[in-house]
Formats: structure tokens, sequence, C-alpha cells
């Protein structure tokens, strides 16, 4: 029984609890729902007030881009506005101009035919004066003219022949007379002598000591000398000097300067040699350049594009038949003004176009032709005077002779030439064999220069290493020997040298 009750409390009990249990989990769950609600809410509310926030942001927004947008097309506006009243004016102004020209034309075309009305009168007048004079002479105006030289001739004829008699035989005395008087006196006034240039230039050294740096070690030094000048260098037992050889004397010039600089500095090795080279050669151009200005200022030709003058200065490292073509040239200049002077020609022509008349010698290894047709081409190509170019292009007689000027200039360089001690024929022979060696040589291909040395005993060619094999340096030395032997005639033998030489440069940074 107890068993019953005790089962019966306890299924009550759990019952109760059960029921206890859903109330407090109902109750529970409502409260959270109340809570989430709550939470809901208060989320709309802020999602409500940031929309607003945002719509109020690109309201503002809005209303200032209408603003500068208002703004800008009313400034737009205001500047078409300006240019239309702008172009209006133009219109105004190019209608007025327009109109005032059409005034014009009608005046001109008015004065046109006044002037054509006028000269039609005045024809008509004089072919009525002209039959007037023709009736009351009873005779043409040809016939009147034909009359009238019949009388003169009849009644002078005798005289005029007389008289042109004495003047030819009294002139023609007093002419060659002149003539001589003026050629006389202008190469007394310059008779100045002119010495031919050497082939060697002695430089002078301190001591024996400095002989033995210039050769180097296994004569590495007077190679690369050699080399970038193209001038022989000669140590040998004559004491406190060295002596450089070349034909050329703007190579033989460069390398003294490059030489006396590198004994002053004591450092000698194949850098620093290229590297005084370089600066000899700049300094030579400057020389070049004084040179051909203070010519022109000596002869008072002071006209002259800079461009000529500087290509005239290179004439001072050039001779001819031993006399140094700039001097020559000068000396021409100053007789041709002497000759023209007396004679009544235009002094400034003769001395231009005697000055410049060798010009071309300054490039005639470079350009092809003769120097006369090269100084053409230069003259021509810097805005030379055309009667300066007519005085110079005439005294080879390869152009004729077109004024007086050009009669002039033949005459100073042949008196500059011909007078004692000028010239010498065997060294302008000897210097063509040696530019004749070097240009067979710089014609091949890939030949970079070429020098001739010993007195055109030798020849020492440089090939581009990049164009040129080994085996096509012997080639080109064999084609160049044979070449020497069928076109040049030459004493002995000619040893042609042809160095290919590869130089790798590289920087560390």
């Amino acid at each position: 029984m107890s068993l019953k009750i005790v089962a019966l409390i306890a299924a009550v009990a759990g019952l109760v609890g059960i029921s206890l249990g859903y109330y407090l989990r109902l109750i529970i769950s409502l409260g959270k729902r109340g809570s989430m609600e709550l939470e809901i809410k208060k989320m709309e509310v802020r999602a409500e007030e940031e929309a607003r926030k945002i719509l109020l942001d690109a309201e503002q927004k809005a209303a200032e881009t209408m603003r500068e947008l208002r703004q800008e097309a009313k400034e737009r506006e205001e500047k078409l506005k300006a240019s239309e009243e702008r172009i209006v004016k133009k219109e105004d102004t190019l209608d007025k101009r327009q109109s005032d020209i059409d005034i014009e034309v009608e005046s001109l075309k008015t004065k046109i035919i006044e002037i054509k009305e006028i000269k039609e009168r005045a024809d008509k007048l004089l072919v009525e004066r002209n039959e007037v004079l023709e009736k009351t002479a009873r005779m043409s105006q040809t016939e009147a003219k034909e009359e009238i030289e019949k009388t003169i001739e009849k009644n002078y004829s005798e005289d005029l022949v007389a008289r042109m008699r004495k003047l030819e035989t009294s002139n023609e005395e007093k002419i060659e007379a002149r003539a001589r008087d003026i050629i006389a006196t202008a190469i007394q006034r310059l008779g100045n002598s002119v010495t031919a240039d050497v082939f060697s230039t002695s430089v002078p050294i301190a001591s024996e000591e400095i002989k033995g740096k210039i050769i180097g070690k296994e004569g590495r030094n007077i190679k690369s000398f050699e080399r970038v000048t193209g001038v022989e260098v000669i140590v040998d037992d004559t004491p406190g000097s060295i002596t450089l050889s070349s034909f050329d004397p703007v190579r033989r010039q460069i390398a003294r300067m490059a030489l006396e600089a590198l004994i002053a500095d004591g450092r000698i090795q194949p850098a620093k040699i290229e590297k005084l080279v370089e600066k000899a050669r700049e300094d030579i151009n400057k020389i070049i350049k004084e040179k051909g200005e203070q010519a022109t200022f000596e002869c008072g030709v002071l006209n002259l594009d800079p461009r000529i003058t500087s290509i005239l200065g290179r004439l001072h490292f050039r001779t001819s038949y031993g006399q140094n073509v700039l001097a020559h040239s000068i000396e021409m200049a100053h007789i041709a003004g002497m000759i023209a002077e007396e004679i009544g020609a235009n002094v400034a022509v003769a001395k231009a176009g005697a000055l410049v008349h060798d010009i071309g010698k300054a490039l005639d290894h470079e350009v092809t032709g003769t120097h006369v047709e090269i100084g053409r081409r230069i003259l021509q190509k810097f805005g030379a005077n055309e009667e300066i170019i007519k005085a110079m292009q005439a005294h080879h007689e390869e152009y004729p002779y077109e004024t007086i000027e050009s009669i002039i200039v033949q005459t100073a360089d042949a008196i500059s030439g011909s007078r004692p001690g000028a010239r010498k024929d065997s060294v302008e022979n000897y210097l063509k064999r040696l530019q004749d060696l070097e240009g067979i040589a710089t014609a091949q291909r890939g030949v970079e220069k070429a020098y001739a040395l010993q007195a055109g005993r030798e020849i020492r060619i440089f090939v581009k290493p990049e164009e040129i094999t080994d085996l096509e340096a012997r080639n080109i030395a064999r084609t160049i020997a044979d070449k020497i032997e069928k076109d040049l005639k030459y004493p002995g033998e000619i040893k042609i040298t042809v160095i290919r030489e590869s130089r790798v440069i590289e920087f560390a940074r």
C-alpha cells in the first residue's frame, strides 16, 4: 500500500515538475522574443536615421553640383558671348577694309584708263610731229640720219683715220711701257723670299733617359705614338733631340706638340699618348682658324664667310712646289691689289680672288676633282660673291677670263710662282708620290687610316678589326702592293705593313 502511495506521489511530483518546467520555458521564450523585437525596432530606427542622413547629404551634394554646373554654364555663356562679339568686330573691320580696297581698286582702274589715254595722245602727237618734220625736210627720219652720217664721214674721214693711226702707234708703246712698270713695281714691292718646308722636325730633350721612356717597354710607346699620329719617330744617337719625320706638315706639327707635352708631363704611356695627341689636334684646329683670320685681315679681305676663312687657314700647312700655299696666296693678294689699283680695276675683288684662288688645295685629299673645281664648289656653297668666283676660277685657264680681275689673278699667280726662289719642282713631285701611296691604301675596303713613312719607303695601314679578318688583312697587303707596282714609279722597294689591332674596353662601376 505504501509503495503505491509512494509511486503515486512520485508520479504527481513528476507531472508537477514537467508542468512547472514547461511553464518556465514558456516564460523564458516569451522574454527572449520581446528583447529580440526590441532590438529589431532599434535597428530599424537607426537604419531610418542613417537613410535620412544619407539622403540629406545627397541632396546637399546635388544642390552644390547644380550650383557649380550653373556657374560653369554661365561662364561658358559669357565666354561665347565675348567671342561672338570679337568675331562680329573682326567681321566689321574686314568689311570696312574690303570696302576700302574696293574703292582703291576702282581708283586704280580709273587712273590706268587715264594713263592709257594720255599715252595714246602722246604717241599721236609724236607721230604728228615726225610727220611735220618729214614734210618740212622732205625726207624720212632714216633718210635724214643716213644723210647726216654721209656728210660727217665725207668731211672728217681722212682726219679720223690719221688720228686713229697716230693714237694706235703712240698708245701701244705707252701701254706696253705702263704694263712693264706696273708688273715691275708689284714685284719690287713684294720681293720677299719663300723658304721651302722641310720634312722633319727636331724636338729637343733634356736628357738621354727620355729616349728610353719614349720608346717604352718592347717599343710599346713609340709604336702607339706612330700609330696615333701617322708620323715616324726617329730615336738615334743624335744627342739632345728626337726627330719626327712626315711629308704631311699638319701631322708633323700635331706630333711635335703632343711629344713636347708628353716630355713635359713625364708620364709616357699609350693612354696618355692618345689623350695628348687629341688635345694637340684641337690646338692645331685653333691655329688653323687664327691663320685664316690673320690672312684675311692682312690682305683687307673682310667680307668672307667664317667657314671659308677657316678652310683658308688650312693652307698654312700646305706647300706647292716647296712654296707655302697660304704665304703664296697672301703674296698674290697684295700683287693683285697693286695691279688692280694701277689699272683702275676692282681692288677688293682682285684681292679676294687671289687670296682664295688655291682654297681647293685645303681639301683636295678629301674631295675628288681639281683644286680649282673644289675651290669653286666651296665658295659657291658658302655664298661667296660671284665676281670673286669668276676672278679665281681662271687662274689655270680651266675657265675663260670673264672679268679683268680674273686676268689680274692669273698674272699675280704667275708673278708669285715664277720669281727666283719661290718654288722647287722636285719637292712637289716627292709630295705627290707620298700622297698617291696613301691614296691607294685608303681606297681599299676596311682601311681606317694609312701613313707613308721613311720618305715613302714604308706605308703602314690600319684596318678595322670588326670588318677585316687576319686573312683579309694579308690579301689587302698583297692587293696594295700590286696596285703600287702597277700605278706608281718609285726607286727601290716599298714595305707595306697592315696592322689589325683589337681593343676591348669595359668599365667597372
